[in-house]
């Protein structure tokens, strides 16, 4: 075993290595570019070396630097990760010709599954399925149209060279091949630097099955299946393994055309051959068909681990090192059913545009495995993937782990960004999901459904106007009253709705709450919140000018401070008063002075924030009627400025 690895990436996946090497006593040693300088990986390695600038060709693509750093520090191999210098060749070629390991496939395999046409024509030579279509080098537009034809419409126009879904396209008719094309291959080239395309027979009913394979450069096994069918934009949204409806003769069908391929080309580590299904007749031994085969460990590679317990970085590690296939076939088995759903910061309702910003609140419930490379406090950057985590569920039935993974999203708490975990929990609780009926297309035919932002219910917004007071401790308002019951008025907006509310305390910890169709009951009880005498599981978070309340789903409510509406009426008075009750915290002036308009006055601490009471206008400070330490009810006066001459 080696002694000390780099490991050539960042986030979830290099935390995710560093947990194993940790367990074998293995030392590691963490790449980042600067803006990675504080990250969650960096702080878990052993060691840590910057690579450069924030862009991934300044830092995480430096091959040179990741080969250089590993020298420095006395690392024996490098473990790539996925995604950036993963699959590329020519590093695999750097790292050997530097002495050190490269812990992965070697750059011959790479390139043999590297280009789609030629991966297809080697997976026919090895006895792999393969799509009907044409794979061929004439690239002439009208010599494709009629490759085209003779597969037969629709047809699936798709890059050679792509990957994420981009240089695809579908073509339902003849009139429309043309355009497409040229917008396949104009992507492509792009994307790419290769414009080449193939032409397969579009699948009706596809399922996205894939087939974990592991070898050691002349042997292979397979670790079953997942599937990864629910898909938008044909990026993996939620995989899970087995495959519902899998049957024992398509399994070991499918299982022994993945080590084909992974022996075809001399295969050694963690690697994934991914299938196309028509599933419209459910799932049959001959209906499955190669796509693509990825030459390194996958993202939703947990799954597999939690259903044969088996640990795939400590099997890449021991093999790299020059250790045999840890198991044979014969001794793999699936022991129950897991479930991954990928958490991102990206705004489901606006496209699922990626988002950005710091991670003011993060919390991940028990029961679930979450692997994360951020912590609260880290800022999702625009530089990089936006994921923040991936929770993983484990149970002896589908059904058991699938409830499982809807408790881990609802409790799952993130604030400070826009996430996409509503748009998860609704999936997870999508029926025909439940029933597991999937395929690649069930995202896009329902996603403004799915996509939709949750709405706060009447319930949810009278609590959060009683914790924007900050009354969920007790206070010295709790049983205080003069002649009437002390009353609060809070300003809210949510999603975009303004949301004015009347809460008026009777009682300790007892308060109703008027957002105008009628009082709710809020009660703080010693056992948690109760509301229209119901108690409720709610958790909530608190930034400057923002509540966020979990219950569920993540409901944001954006604080209106009182002190924006109440200084038009302080200037045209020329008293400054408190907004609402509170406690007065520092006063920064005295009868006389002279003052400008803007200066602090004074500061009021209420809803567990300080504001910070200003000059309305150029003047002198008439009187003060406050000291630090008084207690203050809305509306007291606490500076009388002199009139304006």
């Amino acid at each position: 075993m080696f002694r000390k690895i780099l490991i050539a990436n960042r986030g979830e996946i290099a935390c995710r290595v560093i947990d194993t090497c940790r367990r074998l006593g293995v030392r590691t040693v963490a790449v980042h570019s600067d803006v990675d300088a504080h990250a969650r990986h960096v702080e878990m390695a052993d060691e840590a070396v910057s690579l450069g600038g924030a862009a991934p060709a300044d830092s995480y693509l430096r091959g040179d630097a990741i080969i250089e750093a590993a020298r420095a520090t006395g690392a024996e191999a490098i473990h790539p990760g996925y995604g950036f210098l993963s699959e590329n060749p020519d590093f695999v070629e750097a790292v050997e010709a530097a002495g050190l390991v490269f812990i992965g496939p070697s750059a011959k395999a790479i390139r043999a599954m590297g280009l789609k046409d030629a991966a297809k024509a080697l997976m026919e030579e090895a006895g792999v399925p393969v799509v009907p279509g044409y794979r061929g080098a004439d690239q002439d537009s009208d010599a494709l149209a009629r490759e085209a034809e003779a597969i037969g419409y629709p047809v699936l126009i798709k890059a050679v060279a792509g990957g994420g879904g981009k240089g695809m396209r579908k073509v339902e008719a003849p009139e429309d091949f043309a355009d497409a094309l040229d917008a396949a291959t104009s992507e492509a080239r792009k994307a790419f630097g290769n414009d080449h395309v193939l032409i397969e027979k579009w699948v009706a009913t596809p399922r996205h099955i894939e087939v974990q394979v592991f070898g050691d450069g002349t042997r292979a096994v397979h670790l079953f299946e997942r599937d990864c069918s629910l898909q938008r934009r044909h990026q993996k949204v939620i995989e899970e393994a087995p495959a519902p409806g899998m049957t024992a003769e398509m399994r070991d069908a499918m299982g022994e055309a993945g080590v084909r391929a992974a022996e075809a080309i001399g295969y050694a580590g963690a690697g994934t051959v991914e299938f196309i299904v028509d599933a419209t007749d459910g799932l049959r031994a001959d209906r499955f068909y190669f796509m693509e085969m990825n030459t390194r460990l996958q993202v939703e590679h947990p799954v597999t681990e939690a259903i044969t317990g088996v640990d795939l970085v400590e099997w890449q590690l021991r093999v790299a090192a020059g250790e045999g296939l840890p198991k044979r076939q014969d001794e793999l088995s699936i022991d129950g059913h897991a479930f991954e759903a990928r958490l991102y910061a990206e705004d489901a309702a606006s496209g699922f545009l990626p988002q950005t910003g710091r991670l003011t609140h993060l919390s991940f419930p028990e029961g679930a495995r979450a692997e994360t490379g951020v912590r609260a406090g880290d800022v999702i950057s625009p530089w990089y993937d936006p994921m923040i985590a991936k929770l993983v569920t484990h149970g002896p039935t589908r059904a058991t782990a699938l409830g499982a993974l809807e408790r881990a999203l609802a409790g799952t708490q993130v604030a400070g960004t826009v996430t996409n975990l509503a748009f998860l929990r609704k999936l997870v609780q999508h029926e025909g999901f439940g029933r597991g009926e999937v395929d690649t297309g069930l995202i896009d035919r329902e996603v403004e459904t799915l996509a939709a932002n949750p709405v706060a219910c009447i319930r949810t917004r009278a609590l959060a106007a009683v914790l924007a007071l900050g009354l969920d401790e007790p206070s010295v308002h709790d049983g205080f009253h003069l002649w009437e019951p002390l009353r609060w008025t809070v300003a809210m907006n949510h999603r975009g709705e303004a949301i004015d509310a009347m809460v008026t305390a009777h009682g300790a910890g007892t308060y109703a709450v008027d957002l105008g169709d009628g009082p709710v009951e809020v009660v703080r009880a010693p056992a948690g919140w109760v509301v229209d005498g119901r108690a409720v599981g709610a958790a909530w978070h608190r930034d400057p000018g923002r509540l966020t309340i979990f219950w569920g789903n993540a409901y944001p409510f954006d604080l209106i401070d009182p002190l924006d509406v109440a200084a038009a009426a302080g200037a045209a008075s020329g008293v400054v008063e408190a907004p609402m009750p509170g406690l007065v915290k520092a006063v920064f002036v005295e009868a006389g002075a002279e003052v400008a308009a803007g200066a602090r006055l004074a500061i009021l601490e209420a809803m567990k924030m300080e504001h910070t009471l200003v000059a309305p206008h150029d003047g002198t400070v008439a009187e003060v009627l406050a000291k630090a330490g008084d207690q203050v009810e809305a509306g007291a006066a606490l500076v009388r400025m002199e009139d304006e001459a």
